[in-house]
């Protein structure tokens, strides 16, 4: 079986989408269910669920080189920064908001303004 290379720098941001995933999985459903109060907050919890969810799905778009990628990637850097900002205003989630700065710094290189998407679907520009 003959594998297909991946670029070093989305080899990295799939390192780092991977790593946010299961941060914020396990900080949502180990450390914020433990802490309750601010931890369990309806629209913290659910960012930090979607966060791990959209990590995923753009490791995925990344492994199956998707022309499409980079649409995911943007998507990604911005549902991290957003995660970021409530780990930041809730406290005490030091790694989460790490891994979710690391993550959202090499999707927003790989995303829409740090690549054109080539091969098959190359000539895709969302609307804006």
């Amino acid at each position: 079986m003959t594998r297909l290379s991946i670029d070093p720098d989305m080899q990295a941001c799939i390192e780092a989408c991977q790593h946010c995933h299961n941060v914020c999985l396990q900080t949502a459903m180990t450390h914020c269910l433990h802490m309750g109060g601010r931890h369990v907050e309806e629209q913290h919890l659910r960012l930090m669920i979607n966060c791990s969810e959209i990590c995923q799905t753009t490791v995925n778009f990344m492994l199956s080189q998707s022309a499409l990628h980079s649409v995911v990637c943007s998507a990604c850097a911005q549902v991290c920064h957003a995660c970021q900002a409530s780990c930041e205003r809730i406290g005490d989630m030091d790694e989460c908001v790490a891994a979710c700065r690391a993550c959202a710094e090499s999707c927003d290189a790989m995303g829409l303004d740090g690549m054109v998407p080539r091969g098959e679907g190359a000539s895709y520009r969302p609307a804006h």
